[in-house]
């Protein structure tokens, strides 16, 4: 069975991790003689333009330029055309590894500076520490190097040695190290322990509270889950009494490890389902086999949760497996499969199939949609300001950080309450006040939560939606206001001359025809209208009114 996997992009030393559902399909599509007919005239366009065009053409990026103008008509941000010279690229996406050093790194006023090593990378064990100043990489000076410069630098062969050069304080150290395959860290805790800098999952240890946070599913991530539950029980002596699986900020990754971690805490039943236009129905189904029935879940989303977390809070919402706390999720709700094509110009992400939570209904979110995505259980909406969420990730920034030789003060990781003001999160406490609460009581109740109904989450949609439709209408009157004070500078009499208003707005052009002549008066394409909002398309295109004195020359519509 092929990996599944659900993309956004996520830069660590150049490489991004996925997040958007994904197989990988090696079968070509064939096509009919009708099927083919339809390129007949973006053929004939080609070749007039490569035979008669004025000035030389970039054949390639026209190439592109048609692929990508099918795709924009789609509507589906999802579906995308990745060229030749990117697929390299792209392939270290669908998997979340590299060859490199294994640091997350920034420029800083100008220089290349390393923002932390990744745990137990080669650049942790070579001594590689967060702030070092890369001045320079095998005696090539990063001075106005950007990111992606550096990174072709770093990355490379395994078991090829790269030295960089860093000023750390007042030395200026070089520093040998051994480029590997590098895995990034999806399963995370809350803190990291002093000196090791190893993440820690026992977020309140008298209640025997454990705290996963996962933020992404990247190849394994679901054996890390199964042994950060071990080890966190090991650490306790003894069984959790309840577990907080933070999803949030978790773009998606690979389908069928949301399934294996899902499957883990549900006996029996549908976990996800998938159906497409000419794809048959795919059930993935729960197994009894060592199913943890026992230990009390709370999952946390909010609107950055999608894709495969959306799979697996939803499976495990729907089962009634677990309580959900947070806002509700992004909706992202549909299957890519990347098809290389025949040509070898490149590979194709195509949408072809939507997710369906056990319910039945659709996750995935349309224009249209009035329910999407993964609600929070009832009276379990926990909603936060910009600024608490700036400042819950500037927290969670610096327990990312690993510092090899700390020195500063260190919070006392067996005191929950000091934890958690440390984390500075509103949702995470009020998650460990409600599994603290379902300890005491042996139930669920929305303890220490401002009281809410489901409404309330439509609301706080349609207020964002509302606050955007605000923004965009004060940029349009600020449009407004810069329009009316350049009109002041041009004649009345030609300020009307909009030539971007190509007829009148009443004009009805559906079913009508649009005729493309190149320079010679030759027709290039004739093409059938179907709607009335052909103008607004023409608005940015390379096109321009022609001169009223000509229009009785012209022909067609």
């Amino acid at each position: 069975m092929s990996k599944r996997s659900i993309l956004p992009l996520v830069g660590i030393l150049g490489v991004a991790v996925v997040g958007s559902t994904i197989a990988v399909a090696t079968n070509a599509v064939r096509m009919n003689d009708d099927q083919y007919s339809f390129f007949d005239p973006i053929v004939d366009v080609s070749t007039l333009i490569n035979a008669l065009y004025v000035e030389e053409a970039d054949m390639d990026a026209m190439q592109i330029g048609a692929i990508e103008g099918m795709l924009d008509e789609l509507n589906d941000p999802y579906t995308t055309f990745v060229p030749r010279r990117d697929t390299e690229e792209f392939s270290k996406d669908l998997t979340g590894e590299y060859v490199g050093i294994g640091a997350e790194v920034q420029i800083r006023d100008g220089w290349l500076t390393i923002s932390s090593p990744l745990d137990g990378s080669p650049a942790w064990k070579a001594g590689v520490m967060a702030d070092d100043r890369v001045i320079a990489i095998d005696g090539n000076s990063t001075e106005g190097f950007t990111i992606d410069e550096s990174i072709d630098l770093l990355t490379g062969e395994p078991k090829t040695k790269v030295v960089i050069t860093v000023e750390r304080d007042a030395e200026t150290l070089d520093i040998e190290i051994i480029r590997d395959h590098i895995k990034v860290q999806a399963v995370k805790g809350f803190m990291r322990e002093d000196g090791d800098g190893e993440w820690m999952h026992l977020i309140d240890p008298s209640a025997g509270i454990g705290y996963i946070r996962l933020t992404q599913f990247t190849p394994g991530c679901a054996q890390e889950v199964k042994d950060a539950i071990e080890h966190t029980k090991r650490e306790l002596g003894g069984d959790l009494n309840g577990l907080v699986l933070d999803l949030r900020f978790n773009p998606g990754g690979l389908l069928d490890e949301a399934v294996e971690i899902a499957d883990l805490f549900i006996e029996d039943g549908t976990i996800v389902s998938t159906k497409g236009r000419v794809f048959e129905e795919e059930i993935d189904r729960a197994t009894r086999a060592g199913t943890i029935t026992d230990l009390p879940l709370l999952v946390m989303v909010n609107g950055q949760s999608a894709s495969a977390s959306e799979v697996l809070s939803g499976a495990l919402s729907d089962h009634n497996r677990a309580v959900i706390l947070g806002t509700r999720s992004f909706g992202k709700g549909s299957v890519q499969t990347v098809r290389p094509l025949e040509s070898g110009a490149g590979v194709l992400k195509i949408t072809e199939q939507y997710y369906y939570l056990p319910s039945g209904r659709l996750l995935h979110r349309r224009d249209d949609s009035t329910e999407w995505g993964v609600d929070p259980t009832p009276g379990y909406f926990v909603p936060m300001t910009n600024d608490e969420t700036l400042e819950m990730l500037r927290a969670r920034r610096e327990q990312e950080i690993i510092e090899q030789n700390d020195e500063s003060e260190q919070v006392d990781l067996r005191d929950t309450d000091a934890v958690l003001d440390a984390l500075n999160d509103p949702q995470l406490s009020a998650a460990v006040s409600v599994m603290q609460n379902r300890v005491n009581t042996g139930e669920f109740a929305p303890t220490g939560i401002e009281e809410n109904e489901p409404m309330d989450v439509a609301l706080a949609e349609l207020n964002t939606l509302r606050a955007q439709e605000e923004r965009l209408l004060r940029e349009l009157a600020r449009l407004d206001r810069r329009m009316q004070a350049a009109e002041q500078e041009v004649p009345e009499e030609i300020i009307t001359q909009d030539p971007r208003d190509f007829w009148d707005d009443e004009t009805n052009l559906e079913g009508g025809e649009l005729v493309v002549r190149d320079a010679d008066g030759n027709v290039v394409t004739t093409l059938q209208i179907t709607g009335n909002n052909l103008e607004a398309w023409l608005v940015d295109a390379d096109v321009e009114k022609k001169d009223e004195s000509s229009k009785g020359e012209e022909t067609g519509s």
